[in-house]
């Protein structure tokens, strides 16, 4: 059987990052020191090409930042944060970038480290709770053990007036009007479009989605850690362009209460140098053994793992049966738009994709993959976990069919309903705590708790814009 799609592979899938001497002979003038913080706001610094150069000569190129960064919402802090203390945010030079969203301005990403070792007979200058270097451990111990991810994205996002909040037009899904030569939305995307691709992020398309002024651009697989790096760019591209148009760009999960949602969606494919025996078969599909104890390990974790994937009281709005963003069950499917993992291109193993429905623009995209590739890899694969759970294969969802007909496929657990049951699910998981870090699964539930808190407002449109100006 011929492969349906395009077919990618770890090793073809990086790129080269430019070079001090590439970004002077381009004119950069300012370098942005990057970072997403626990609430999944991007922030930097900036820094003049001439003196990022400097800190370039020196033994262990970095920022300081204070401890507080990682505990900071608006302009107070979580419980277990204080300000007491400075990281050493290390430059990550294989994640630089130029912005051609903003002429003459370049971005890296980097690495919250201590400033001096820990004592001991092993030192280390590790703080567990640093988004990236959590991801990368997680991707590296995988990698080590055979199994390789590349991940693309689908990023769904509302173009709106900056003042009145209203969206651009009324158009559809995939709707000509919507993208009218001359229009201010079509200009955006345009650009949108152009300065990806100039910056290196392969663009596989764009359209327009459901919900008044809603759009969706496209972005191919990369490892892990370049995947986030990546959806990082493109918000931060999508955001400054429609910007320089006069117009608001939200990632916000649930703008219009009658409408469509906004989500991120994660295309997930394993690439195995391990030993594979007999594949695994249901239904008339048919996975290799590692993709198959990759789903029962996540599946597994799923109720625990939207806490990560959905961290905002208003993502649960998003998450409903009957309107394709992945319905209420944990389960999967095959090209299933109601299950929360779907399997795509299902019966051609070179493009097998396994695609995460349940994750919004609200969501640090190094946590929600440190924590799917974690449940993943390590309490899945790595365990060689049987995969128990039919796939829903037919028209009906998982909420549409019978307790009993849901019993026979193994569909048992259904997903939080809200923000609080998430973060009790989460708080409870011993293994996926286990895999994450005790000291970040504290943390992180802090901050979690303490950034809802401060967006719940007695005023439901003045959290609603609240929302989408942040988001």
């Amino acid at each position: 059987m011929a492969t349906v799609g395009v077919t990618y592979s770890p090793r073809a899938s990086t790129a080269p990052h430019p070079t001090l001497e590439l970004l002077k002979s381009l004119k950069i003038g300012f370098v942005r020191i990057q970072w997403v913080d626990l609430t999944n706001q991007t922030r930097y610094r900036v820094l003049p090409i001439a003196y990022f150069a400097r800190l370039l000569e020196s033994a262990r190129p970095a920022v300081s930042l204070t401890k507080a960064t990682l505990g900071l919402v608006f302009l107070s802090l979580a419980d277990g944060f204080g300000g007491t203390g400075e990281y050493s945010y290390t430059f990550d030079l294989a994640s630089c970038r130029i912005c051609s969203y903003a002429p003459g301005h370049a971005a890296l990403m980097g690495w919250f480290e201590e400033k001096y070792p820990s004592p001991g007979p092993n030192p280390s200058y590790d703080v567990d709770i640093c988004p990236r270097a959590l991801l990368k451990k997680i991707a590296f111990d995988a990698s080590q053990g055979g199994i390789d991810f590349l991940v693309g994205f689908e990023t769904e996002f509302i173009l709106l007036n900056k003042d009145s909040y209203k969206p651009v037009n009324e158009h559809g899904w995939s709707c000509s009007p919507a993208l009218l030569t001359g229009s201010a939305e079509s200009t955006v995307l345009e650009e949108i479009a152009a300065s990806l691709a100039a910056d290196g992020i392969e663009l596989q398309m764009y359209h327009a989605e459901g919900a008044p002024g809603q759009y969706e651009v496209v972005t191919g697989p990369l490892p892990p850690l370049q995947a986030a790096d990546a959806l990082i760019h493109t918000r931060e591209t999508i955001y400054n362009i429609a910007n320089k148009h006069g117009l608001r760009a939200t990632l916000a999960p649930r703008v219009f209460g009658d409408s469509s949602g906004s989500g991120t969606h994660a295309h997930i494919s394993m690439h195995s140098a391990r030993p594979e025996g007999a594949g695994w078969a249901s239904d008339g599909i048919a996975l290799r053994p590692s993709e198959a104890s990759f789903l029962a390990g996540v599946l597994d974790h799923l109720p625990s793992l939207c806490l990560l994937t959905l961290p905002f009281y208003a993502s649960y709005a998003r998450m409903r049966d009957g309107i394709w963003s992945g319905g209420t069950y944990a389960c999967w499917g095959v090209e299933h738009r109601e299950t929360p993992l779907r399997v795509c291109n299902h019966a051609s193993p070179a493009s097998r994709n396994f695609e995460l429905k349940m994750m919004d623009g609200t969501s640090n995209p190094y946590l929600t993959l440190a924590g799917i590739l974690g449940a993943g890899w390590a309490a899945g694969i790595k365990k060689e976990k049987e995969l128990s759970q039919r796939p829903i294969t037919g028209g009906s969802s998982a909420v549409q069919l019978g307790e009993e007909e849901r019993a026979a496929m193994g569909i048992h657990t259904t997903l939080p309903p809200n923000l609080r049951d998430a973060q009790e699910a989460f708080s409870r998981d011993e293994e996926l705590g286990a895999i994450l870090g005790s000291s970040f699964v504290q943390s992180y539930l802090s901050v979690n708790r303490y950034n809802n808190e401060r967006f719940e407002l007695p005023d439901a449109e003045a959290a609603r814009k609240l929302l989408i100006d942040h988001y």
